[in-house]
């Protein structure tokens, strides 16, 4: 039977995987009240069919109709419903895929807060690691 090994640590480093969890438990949470609070809203103000096939939900499938904030900043809110509508989750993953070659056409790049943040590079010292390996 093959054993299996630990996955690798950076020299130096110990997480602390209790604080991680937390973070991570935390904005999720945080995300996920954002989300159902505009969510429950635009259910509320409009009917529940897709913006842009026109395709109808009832509660049985209502699960696939999202909220799609026209201005792509999930941050804008506001309580007249302007930045949203809803499309099924199709017209949604199209709506988005056209958004990211949009910006791409453009030379611009999306960047998240996150993504600006984050400071550890799993794959920085790959070439590294593959080299230790064969010896």
């Amino acid at each position: 039977m093959e054993k299996k090994s630990a996955p690798r640590k950076q020299a130096g480093s110990k997480p602390d995987r209790a604080k991680l969890d937390r973070l991570v438990a935390e904005a999720t949470k945080e995300r996920a009240a954002r989300a159902q609070g505009y969510r429950e809203q635009a259910l509320k103000i409009y009917p529940w069919v897709c913006t842009r096939c026109g395709r109808q939900f009832d509660r049985s499938n209502l699960f696939e109709l999202t909220v799609h904030h026209k201005d792509h900043d999930h941050d804008n809110n506001p309580a007249d419903g302007s930045n949203w509508e809803l499309l099924c989750r199709y017209c949604h993953d199209n709506e988005h895929s056209r958004y990211i070659d949009e910006l791409a056409a453009d030379g611009r790049v999306i960047t998240h807060d996150a993504d600006e943040t984050t400071t550890h590079k799993p794959f920085a010292d790959l070439k590294k690691m593959l080299k230790a390996d064969k010896t």
